[in-house]
């Protein structure tokens, strides 16, 4: 039996909607994309294969949000009720605020790959398996591929909190490093993988992003700040617009300058420069 054989057969009898659903439930067992009580967004849901796998993992206490052009069938069962579809194209104005609604509401000054403001939302997770239509000529499927990856991460950028994560389909080809590369910028670390449910002549692969980076500095920057604390391990703490800064060797009051080291969702390292 062939390997696409083996996810058919296994989604009809398991009652997912598609071998997709296997995909998503690799990529999570990979980097625990989705966790119980997480509000999570789909876009590209249709037919709902992706869908039930999150439903399953947020549980009780959470609610998936699926995006598509076309109509997604309602689910079956309690799985239903912590599921909403909305119809719609993401790429317009309505389709976003319809999303930001039914996610609860979004915040001011939310960041875009083209602003430099960075504000958390209110998605735990954001999860794209979208792929364009085939015209059989594999440069301009790869293009529009690439395409609907960036108006994903645009969508990721504006709606995940702190901390949150990214999953997004993408064809191989020109300009995949560069998304990559893009997507490191704003999370903790990307990878690039292929889920084993991939069929074998797929060139699909699928960018992770973990741990949305909402901080008001990156990892380079060099600044100067006021030690306003010190911290359990006797590292100084300065306050970036409210973020967090650990800075060893340095004492409540003194105000240095700083290179920033690391960058974790809720706080940061630096080095004094006087002490290199």
């Amino acid at each position: 039996m062939t390997r696409r054989d083996d996810y058919y057969n296994r989604a009809k009898q398991e009652g997912y909607r598609s071998r997709a659903a296997y995909k998503l439930k690799q990529l999570d067992e990979l980097e625990n994309v989705i966790s119980g009580g997480d509000t999570v967004v789909d876009l590209g849901a249709a037919p709902g294969g992706w869908l039930q796998v999150a439903a399953e993992k947020v549980g009780p206490q959470g609610s998936v949000i699926g995006v598509d052009l076309q109509r997604i069938k309602d689910l079956d069962g309690t799985e239903n009720e912590r599921v909403e579809t909305i119809r719609g194209d993401m790429t317009e104005e309505r389709t976003r605020e319809r999303v930001i609604d039914a996610a609860g509401g979004g915040v001011d000054g939310a960041a875009t790959a083209a602003s430099p403001e960075r504000a958390s939302g209110p998605v735990d997770a954001v999860v794209s398996d979208m792929a364009p239509n085939m015209s059989g000529e594999y440069s301009l499927d790869q293009a529009r591929s690439l395409h609907l990856a960036r108006q994903a991460f645009e969508t990721a950028l504006e709606l995940l909190d702190t901390g949150g994560n990214f999953v997004v389909k993408v064809f191989q080809g020109p300009d995949v490093d560069d998304l990559r590369a893009d997507i490191g910028d704003e999370f903790q670390y990307v990878r690039a993988t292929a889920p084993k449910a991939t069929r074998n002549e797929s060139s699909e692969i699928y960018l992770i992003g973990k741990g949305r980076l909402t901080a008001p500095i990156r990892a380079g920057d060099e600044l100067e700040v006021e030690i306003v604390d010190v911290g359990g391990e006797g590292d100084g703490i300065a306050s970036v617009d409210g973020y967090r800064l650990f800075v060893p060797g340095t004492e409540t009051g003194e105000t240095v300058t700083v290179r920033v080291e690391d960058v974790k969702p809720n706080f940061g390292f630096a080095q004094r420069l006087d002490q290199e």
